[in-house]
């Protein structure tokens, strides 16, 4: 399997319907459409809207206050992991938007999920590879420190720091193949919820991850 398949496929769950972007539902749906016509609609994952919406022929990601359903999956944002583990479910959390988390936050939250089997969801804030000067968080960066653990040097790695090929995800003399990559979206890190398909795709395109 080519490393950058097992890392990337199904990674961005669109949110159109949700801010920043807050497009209304049959414009959310052009846009989705749009990218599962790209050519790399293959990154692409489920399609989120709040509770009560109703689409036809689209697998949903439903969202209602500190809640998302993934057909019988259920992610819990803002509970306790202790608490998230008892219930049997999911976790989920906020990287952006009215608060961004620190370093050492996101990394506890990563770190925790893993000691306790959890497997999470992050959202928000996430459209750009790597750190911005914003103090936005990078998606490759949290990528990165759910594969290789030491998750505070990995959310800080500066732009550059990590190479994604067909062969494998490397950073500082680490090195992940596709089996490990596979199994870390399977048993910890599901996906991304993102407002913008494209801009993330764009960034990977830029980076020469993508072709």
């Amino acid at each position: 399997m080519d490393s950058r398949r097992a890392l990337l496929t199904g990674l961005f769950d669109h949110a159109a319907m949700f801010p920043p972007a807050s497009l209304p539902l049959g414009e959310a749906l052009a846009e989705d459409e749009r990218a599962r016509a790209s050519e790399h609609a293959w990154l692409l994952g489920r399609l989120v809207v709040p509770e009560g919406t109703e689409v036809e022929g689209r697998q949903l990601a439903v969202v209602s206050p500190g809640v998302e359903r993934h057909d019988g999956v259920v992610y819990l944002e803002g509970v306790d992991l202790d608490e998230v583990a008892a219930r049997g479910t999911r976790a989920k959390v906020r990287c952006g938007g009215a608060r961004v988390p620190s370093v050492e936050e996101l990394a506890g939250f990563v770190r925790g999920c893993r000691e306790r089997g959890l497997v999470f969801k992050a959202t928000a804030g996430l459209h750009h590879a790597y750190p911005t000067p914003q103090g936005e968080h990078g998606f490759l960066n949290l990528l990165a420190a759910a594969v290789f653990g030491d998750e505070e040097a990995a959310l800080a790695a500066p732009p550059g720091s990590f190479e994604l090929d067909e062969g494998s995800f490397r950073w500082d003399g680490r090195e992940a193949g596709p089996d490990e990559l596979a199994r870390t979206r399977r048993e910890l890190f599901a996906s991304i919820g993102s407002c913008s398909f494209f801009e993330p795709v764009e960034e990977l395109v830029a980076l020469g991850v993508l072709p």
